[in-house]
């Protein structure tokens, strides 16, 4: 399945509600199946977070798990790890980059998030993702 425009938006809201209930700056991105920006919204954050948004998200749809789930394998890869740090681009092994799956659990793209703290920048992405569940 292919994630839609109109499936990105809904992703793309559900992680700025919850942005907003924490009340803090953020950048939020959406990416299909390819790593591609479908969806993007800058929430008043820093211009360096809006990279890192966008790198989480593709971390995540990348490697098929969530971008800090990519960060512990790293950490055990030792000096590989540098390597596959800067593979594709380069990764952010961060939390705040979600998948999302489709009903048959394909993973059809990611949020990312970045700009608040750790856990925050973690559940805006998950809301989006969860949003299409």
């Amino acid at each position: 399945m292919k994630l839609t425009y109109l499936e990105a938006s809904k992703a793309l809201n559900a992680s700025i509600e919850k942005a907003n209930a924490f009340n803090i700056p953020v950048s939020i991105a959406v990416v299909d199946n390819g790593g591609h920006l479908i969806a993007f919204a800058r929430l008043d954050s820093v211009y360096g977070v809006i990279d890192f948004a966008i790198r989480k998200a593709k971390t995540a749809v990348m490697f098929g798990v969530d971008s800090e789930v990519m960060g512990e394998i790293i950490a055990g890869a030792d000096v590989q790890g540098y390597g596959m740090l800067m593979s594709n681009g380069g990764l952010l092994t961060l939390p705040g980059g979600a998948v999302i799956k489709d009903a048959e659990g394909n993973i059809i793209g990611a949020v990312g998030a970045s700009g608040g703290a750790v856990h925050q920048d973690r559940e805006i992405a998950k809301a989006g993702a969860q949003s299409l569940a």
